[in-house]
């Protein structure tokens, strides 16, 4: 992160740490400026992002020192902070730390440059590190290795007289239904933060334009089958945030997939497909995407 290009001037109305106040939609406008002054490669640092989550995650902002702070809690209900944003971010990630809060998503970069030498205590978080692949593989699907993938999307393509269009309000009522037919169909066999993610998914939707995020609808007989979403986390690096599609036609993931790539962010030269969660089979989809890096997160606590 270049935290030395962050602006040092921030809305007064942020409460000093430990006061804090809810995140706000008003919030975009500065969050923007930094996120775009930082270049974070870390997927959770988008204002959407934050801000879709933001009931999931009880995230809350608030001033440690002059350092910008995002403060949140895991699905455990567990308190943590995430990587400081601006003014003396190695100062107020140690206070933080001190006061027993644990510091959730600081990557390589970050430890070495703000916490190097502090003696803490450094667990990597396997389960949210970031896939990060190579935007012109996944939109083109070059060779052998993605031989499957290429075989999949040409059977749903014998099977579907299918349309790709750039997601728009029109599409709406069809991505919501899609999205209620996913949620009830992984109801019960999913990790309980199911409900909180169809929460954040129909939010997105909704508010995409307001959001600046941009996606991709397949229709098939003029039904939505499929949707996702995504922005721009870096000026390299497109993130996919939600992709649902029709579970019950083989294929259309690795069509949504593809499409994403070939026709959104056409300028990055990568793109961040996020954690799985420590979900197997997620885990496995993604690796088979062949992951060029996977961006490494840790937790960081007080060794005591």
């Amino acid at each position: 992160m270049n935290a030395d290009a962050v602006p040092k001037e921030l809305p007064m109305e942020i409460p000093p740490y430990p006061e804090s106040r809810p995140l706000e939609l008003s919030d975009k406008p500065l969050l923007d400026a930094v996120f775009a002054a930082l270049q974070p490669r870390i997927s959770e640092l988008t204002f959407a992002n934050l801000y879709l989550f933001r009931k999931a995650h009880a995230y809350r902002l608030t001033m440690a020192g002059d350092a910008l702070v995002v403060l949140g809690k895991g699905y455990d209900g567990a308190p943590y902070f995430l990587p400081p944003l601006t003014g003396n971010i190695g100062g107020a990630a140690a206070r933080l730390l001190a006061e027993g809060l644990t510091l959730y998503g600081a990557d390589q970069p970050f430890l070495e440059r703000y916490l190097a030498g502090g003696g803490y205590q450094v667990a990597q978080d396997r389960d949210n590190f970031d896939y990060l692949y190579l935007k012109r593989d996944l939109a083109e699907l070059p060779g052998n290795r993605y031989h499957k993938k290429k075989n999949r999307i040409s059977y749903f393509e014998r099977r579907h007289d299918y349309i790709v269009e750039p997601y728009r309000e029109g599409h709406l009522e069809g991505c919501l239904g899609l999205l209620e037919e996913w949620g009830r169909v992984r109801a019960g066999i999913d990790s309980r933060s199911i409900a909180l993610e169809t929460e954040a998914n129909r939010e997105a939707l909704t508010m995409a334009g307001q959001l600046g995020l941009a996606g991709l609808v397949v229709l098939v007989a003029g039904e939505v089958k499929g949707f996702l979403l995504g922005e721009r986390l870096n000026r390299e690096t497109s993130v996919c945030h939600f992709e649902k599609a029709d579970p019950f036609m083989d294929g259309l993931y690795q069509l949504l997939d593809r499409e994403f790539n070939r026709r959104l962010f056409t300028d990055c030269s990568y793109v961040n497909r996020e954690q799985d969660l420590g979900e197997l089979n997620l885990r496995e989809s993604k690796l088979s995407y062949h992951p060029l890096e996977l961006v490494r997160k840790f937790r960081v606590r007080e060794r005591s």
